[in-house]
Parts: structure tokens; sequence; C-alpha cells
């Protein structure tokens, strides 16, 4: 076997299992509707697509030996997620959660259609796919982490896209079926004092993990 698999799947699932940015945005996304949630998830993964190559590529390496690099990196990362914080914030101050109710509490009619933005699929995508790529942590794993499970006999290049697709693989299906399970909580956000509390929340959640990364030495 060319490389550690048993002790790198260990690490992966201990990963995923400790909260993070990207468990924000898909939760989040998937609390609207389930397919914003699969697509949040997706966006996320590929983000994790240019790490690995930027990994396998030697780019990750060039960035480690550059401070300035990797302070630019943290910094873009921390504006982001403190970036999605305020807007998460606005939303749930319009008191809507991003899309207009009705007296029943459930949404309008000509809010069914999804709107183009942080409430489309494309949208969705987008904030997982930038919460990935600009997370320190994922670019970390991927230098620090994933060469501890490379072998010396073996094409490390080989190595790093065999460990890097496995881990986005394993991260599909965790995530797929975090939004199968997150899909419930519709019914309750649907209602307008619940939907507030929760978008209150999850921005003050992104500004402070966003605060905790640009603070971070």
């Amino acid at each position: 076997m060319p490389v550690d698999l048993v002790g790198f799947l260990g690490v992966v699932l201990l990963a995923y299992a400790v909260p993070g940015p990207d468990l924000l945005v898909i939760v989040r996304a998937a609390a609207r509707r389930p397919a914003l949630g699969r697509a949040a998830a997706l966006g996320a993964q590929s983000g994790l697509c240019v790490h690995m190559a930027a990994a396998a590529l030697g780019l990750s390496l060039i960035a480690a030996g550059s401070a300035y690099a990797f302070t630019a990196i943290r910094l873009a990362g921390a504006a982001y997620l403190m970036y999605l914080g305020v807007r998460v914030l606005l939303d749930a101050r319009r008191g809507t959660g991003g899309r207009e109710a009705r007296g029943d509490g459930r949404p309008r009619a000509d809010q069914d259609v999804p709107a183009a933005g942080a409430h489309s699929r494309r949208g969705s995508f987008l904030q997982g796919f930038l919460t990935n790529v600009l997370n320190p942590k994922a670019a970390l794993f991927f230098l620090s982490v994933l060469p501890q499970f490379i072998r010396h006999d073996g094409s490390p290049t080989e190595q790093i896209f065999l460990l890097g697709a496995l881990d986005i693989a394993i991260g599909v299906l965790y995530w797929l079926v975090l939004v199968r399970v997150a899909a419930p909580l519709l019914a309750r956000l649907n209602r307008p004092a619940f939907r507030r509390r929760w978008e209150r929340a999850t921005g003050w959640l992104f500004i402070g993990i966003g605060a905790g990364v640009a603070a971070a030495e």
C-alpha cells in the first residue's frame, strides 16, 4: 500500500467531526432548502480541490515559506467569514432571514422561486467554495497533516492526489448525510421568531470564528 490509509482515514473522520465554518455554511443553507445545502456542500468540497491541487503542485510550500503570503490568506479568510456573519445578521435584523413571510409565517408565493445570490444554488455553492478556499486550516491540512501519511517509496504527487481525493469523497458523503438530517429544521425555521434567533446565532458564530482566525498566529 503506497500510503498509510488507515491512519489517514482516522484523522479525516476526526477532522470532519470538529465543527468549522464550512459546517455553519452548509447547515444554514440546508435549513433553507435541502438543495441549497447540497450545493453548499459540493462548493465546500470543490474548495478543498483547490488546496489539494496547490499542495500537489508545490504552491502550498511557496505560501508556507512566505510569512506575508500565509498572513494574507489567513486575513482574507477571516474577512470573508466576518462578512458572511454581517450578511446573516442583516437578514435577521430585517426579520425575514432573506425571505419575506406572510402573516401565517409561511413564505410568500412569489418568494418560493430561489432568488439570485446567497439563496440560490449558485450562491450557496459559491459560499461553500470560498469558505474552504479562504480557510487557512484547510490549507494547513493539505500542507502539514496530509504529507505525514505519504511514503517515500512512491510519487508524492500521486499520493497527495490519492489522499486528497479520498478526503474530498468522504466529505461529500458526510455533508450529504448532514443535509438530510438538517432538512427537518425547515419546518421550524419557517416560523419568523425561530428564524431570527437562528440567524442571529449563526451570524455571531461566523464573526467569532473570523475574529479567531484573524487573531491566530
